[in-house]
């Protein structure tokens, strides 16, 4: 396999942002941190700070559509942030659909019995992480498709 190179995965909220990193192949990703929102432009700078920091190549978004796949007024908040971030830092940007990521992770911290307040440290960069994961898996099953 060839090297792809980190991956960051980004679950973007109007309070944080939670932080996910794929493993130097492309192949699984990791929670990584959350940040707290402060302003625009200091999210985006922290967000860049990671992706040099973890030499990423490719940024993907959580885009929140809505039960039919539309996007409603959060994924216009959360499509003026790609655009900010696009001019913020180097390499691909894409969005994915981030329907169910939060209560997937939810889910999986109540059953892990993690507690409420736990619960709230982490639950951004679990998302983040099933987004990431969910565009890392679909990639490889399109490579995989390509070749066959």
């Amino acid at each position: 396999m060839e090297f792809e190179g980190r991956v960051l995965g980004l679950d973007v909220g109007d309070v944080r942002i939670g932080v996910a990193v794929s493993d130097p192949m492309g192949i699984i990703a990791q929670p990584l941190t959350v940040i707290a929102r402060t302003a625009p432009e200091k999210d985006i700078e922290a967000i860049a700070a990671i992706a040099t920091e973890r030499e990423t190549r490719t940024i993907v978004v959580g885009l929140p559509l809505n039960q039919h796949g539309q996007p409603g007024p959060q994924a216009e908040k959360t499509l003026l942030f790609v655009e900010a971030l696009r001019h913020a830092v180097a390499g691909e940007i894409v969005t994915v659909d981030e329907r169910f990521t939060t209560a997937f992770a939810q889910r999986a911290l109540v059953q892990a019995d993690v507690s409420r307040k736990g619960r709230k440290k982490v639950i951004d960069k679990l998302a983040a992480q099933q987004i990431l994961q969910t565009y890392l898996d679909r990639r490889a099953r399109l490579r995989k498709e390509a070749q066959e």
